[in-house]
């Protein structure tokens, strides 16, 4: 493996020479900041099941070829991230494209927000599987990755409704309230290591093409949305941290880039 790039990143490509993976990267929020953290500079491993067209439109095939297209490295990837030897055969593949990992977006998901008493055991278990024990697969295989390179940003996208507490409950909402207990622990333990370990989520809705198949953004109003590009730039931001920087935090994307 190469070691951490030294000298000073070129003017505008604050994460070149860096490598990210960014789990769920076919489509909405993980294509846009795929494609953000490649422009930035990064060489982008887009991984996710999604190698075809299926219902929902997107596929690594694409995203990979619009950040070659644009003169960016990438590779696409093959990955389901409730499979612990997918996720392992992406992370080494990843290392053997580009030698290392840097940045890690964990962002794969499925979204849920039926009513407690009506999901069917299957969807809760789905959104456990793809929402948690999916961030916890992906980061597991990277760390050591990240620890090789002297550091490294982890970055768990999860969704503003954790706090929403007088909204209900849903198998979404508490998949992603796990998530961020895992990784705000984890900017503990991995902090000696100089890896920073954030969680990031909308300020407001981002319609993506998953949100729309749901249903589950038709009564949106127009100033509750937030343009996928808000998330990309914040992620961005984080990708650039290490446990010197921002670290242990919750952060809301519109925020932080205030």
């Amino acid at each position: 493996m190469t070691g951490p790039v030294q000298g000073k990143p070129p003017e505008g490509k604050p994460l070149a020479g860096k490598v990210a993976f960014v789990a769920g990267a076919s489509r909405g929020i993980g294509r846009t900041v795929a494609l953000a953290l490649a422009e930035a500079g990064a060489s982008v491993a887009v991984a996710a099941r999604s190698e075809q067209e299926g219902r929902v439109p997107g596929t690594i095939h694409a995203v990979a070829q619009r950040i070659t297209d644009a003169g960016g490295r990438a590779l696409a990837v093959p990955c389901d991230v409730t499979a612990e030897e997918s996720v392992e055969a992406a992370v080494a593949g990843t290392v053997k494209e580009f030698g290392g990992i840097d940045v890690l977006i964990a962002n794969a998901g499925v979204l849920w927000l039926g009513p407690v008493e009506s999901t069917p055991l299957k969807r809760w278990q789905l959104c456990l599987d793809v929402n948690l024990t999916g961030v916890f697969l992906v980061t597991r295989a990277v760390i050591p990755h990240l620890r090789a390179r002297g550091g490294g940003s982890l970055v768990a996208v999860t969704t503003g409704g954790v706090g929403m507490t007088d909204r209900g409950a849903n198998a979404y909402w508490v998949s992603k309230a796990a998530v961020e207990r895992l990784y705000l622990g984890l900017a503990v333990d991995l902090r000696p290591d100089n890896i920073a370990v954030n969680c990031l989520a909308p300020s407001r809705v981002v319609l993506t093409e998953g949100w729309a198949a749901s249903g589950a953004g038709r009564e949106i109003p127009p100033e509750a949305v937030e343009p996928p590009e808000a998330m990309a730039a914040a992620a961005v931001l984080l990708a650039r941290q290490d446990a010197s920087g921002i670290t242990g935090t919750v952060q809301r994307s519109e925020s932080i880039r205030r």
